[in-house]
């Protein structure tokens, strides 16, 4: 794991992101789109979605 994926995941980047509560993708999303853009932002935050929560966004159990 990179230092950057640390800070988003675990540091003081998930303290603004609040992965597992409602919104938890589009913040992510809308924090990463300014660095990386809106395409890779999403594909990352996917992935961290899943990482941190067990599932991907959209599905049913993200209702």
């Amino acid at each position: 794991m990179n230092e950057l994926e640390q800070y988003w995941k675990y540091g003081r980047g998930a303290l603004r992101i609040r992965w597992g509560t409602p919104g938890d993708f589009t913040r992510c999303v809308r924090e990463l789109d300014e660095h990386v853009g809106d395409g890779r932002a999403r594909r990352i935050c996917a992935q961290w979605h899943h990482d941190m929560n067990g599932f991907w966004p959209g599905d049913r159990r993200n209702r």
